[in-house]
């Protein structure tokens, strides 16, 4: 049995743009506690990516993440000694958190020298809808669409 639900944090706005996404995305960038450095790669590759697309880069940026974010995923159940794949709606902060980690994970996988660049091209595919982060939505969804057929033994 679970022992009760926990209090989710309060997330403080990121000094420059006020945002709480924005705090939450840094945080994900973050390595090793330091903040600061994840503040900084964050806003020279909102820079970048402004520059690149000649666009407002915080648009671009937001525009990406709505475009990597998920909206079902596939979560496995025992029935009669088999595991089956019962595809699930997503929460809409689990949905912006998985948005945000394949975002960073497949900018980390990236081929470019700094992860300012790394990130501005992630960001800017994903915003054209192309890239990595993209096609990991994709197979998310195609997994939860070949297993439409167990939807009715719900999870949740």
């Amino acid at each position: 049995m679970r022992k009760g639900s926990f209090k989710r944090k309060n997330v403080v706005p990121d000094p420059k743009y006020n945002d709480v996404l924005v705090s939450r995305f840094v945080n994900n960038i973050m390595m090793e506690g330091k903040k600061s450095r994840a503040y900084e790669i964050f806003y020279k590759t909102i820079d970048l990516v402004s520059e690149k697309t000649g666009e407002n880069g915080l648009d671009v940026w937001r525009k990406a993440l709505e475009n990597v974010t998920p909206s079902v995923e596939v979560q496995r159940r025992r029935v009669g000694g088999a595991t089956l794949q019962i595809p699930v709606e997503i929460y809409p902060f689990r949905r912006t958190s998985l948005g945000i980690k394949w975002l960073i994970q497949f900018a980390r996988q990236r081929g470019e020298k700094t992860m300012v660049e790394k990130l501005a091209k992630e960001i800017i595919d994903a915003s054209q809808e192309e890239g990595k982060a993209i096609k990991k939505k994709q197979d998310v969804h195609k997994m939860a669409a070949s297993s439409k057929a167990y939807a009715s033994l719900q999870i949740r």
